[in-house]
């Protein structure tokens, strides 16, 4: 119960890092257009979900935290570039790109280490009260 509080900035900060590792990801495969399974490379995103708060004792209904529920592929049509030069150009000289878009990407990133950011405030901050109580207690 006391370290509560660094146990969820801690799940906050495991997810946020994750979101930022799939993001750069993303951006790293954004003009990948064969992938190992074949055709373009598909964008990928995370989805998070609360840690479900304990049913009896004192911290009912306090959330616990935050967790990966899973890392979906994005299911948006790829990007159709005519460029009739590559080999990956089909019939018509049309060339599938990845659903990655810079933009959508960026605003990602930003999001999630703002997030991060704020999970690292909230652990500094549940660390110097769980210290003080305890040299309280001393």
């Amino acid at each position: 119960m006391m370290f509560d509080g660094i146990n969820i900035a801690a799940s906050g900060l495991t997810a946020e890092s994750l979101r930022l590792d799939v993001v750069a990801n993303n951006l790293a495969n954004a003009d990948t257009t064969v992938t190992p399974r074949g055709g373009p490379y598909r964008r990928e995103f995370v989805v998070l979900q609360s840690l479900p708060a304990p049913a009896t004792g004192p911290d009912q209904g306090i959330g616990q935290g935050v967790m990966v529920a899973g890392i979906y592929q994005d299911p948006s049509p790829f990007q159709v570039v005519y460029d009739p030069t590559s080999p990956q150009a089909d019939a018509a000289g049309n060339v599938l790109y990845p659903n990655v878009h810079l933009p959508v990407e960026m605003v990602d990133m930003i999001e999630a280490s703002q997030a991060y950011q704020a999970n690292v405030t909230a652990f500094n901050a549940a660390k110097t009260m769980d210290t003080k109580a305890l040299t309280l207690g001393a």
